[in-house]
């Protein structure tokens, strides 16, 4: 019995601090800008930093122990049927993983026709990454694609997140940071 009330108390101050962090949320949604209208964290004043990343919701959560800090947009991997399950799953993979080194201003993928920029490793040493909303051979942001940012699925896997979030988190994201991805 008292795990589960401490597990009770975990989700009503977590659903309390999503709806004060909602007030910084910049609308209409857009790719080009931060999510939210007030500064990124300090991460050097942050103790216990981790993400969780919720695919149906569309939003990457940045932590301080039980306490957010800040909420970013986002969008995770396209719903595939699960031939063996018959289940619909995310092309992301879900589970807890940590940031990895490998980072970088921009990329390109000639198999997926697709790029992004500032990217930051988070499994398989480059091929599951936090980066920008996507890019086209030229260079030029794909504003189809990136228009699904906060709203819908869209990646191959990747979290996508706006410009500047993405190069934020390029920057600032520590390697080992733990990283919580949830359907």
């Amino acid at each position: 019995m008292k795990v589960d009330a401490n597990v009770r108390q975990v989700k009503v101050t977590t659903a309390s601090t999503l709806t004060a962090s909602s007030a910084h949320m910049r609308t209409p949604i857009d790719w080009r800008k931060s999510s939210e209208t007030v500064s990124y964290p300090d991460l050097s004043k942050v103790k216990n930093f981790w993400i969780k990343v919720s695919l149906k919701q569309n939003r990457t959560y940045l932590y301080d122990g039980n306490k957010l800090i800040y909420t970013m947009y986002s969008t995770g991997g396209m719903y595939k049927k699960n031939p063996q399950t018959g289940k619909l799953e995310s092309m992301t993979p879900t589970g807890t993983f940590y940031a990895q080194a490998e980072r970088g201003t921009s990329f390109f993928n000639s198999s997926l026709n697709e790029g992004a920029n500032y990217y930051v490793s988070w499994k398989d040493h480059g091929v599951y990454l936090f980066h920008s909303v996507p890019t086209k051979a030229g260079g030029a942001y794909n504003v189809k694609e990136a228009d699904k940012l906060g709203k819908s699925t869209g990646s191959h896997g990747c979290i996508r997140l706006s410009i500047p979030d993405a190069k934020w988190m390029s920057a600032n994201l520590p390697v080992g940071t733990k990283i919580v991805i949830e359907n």
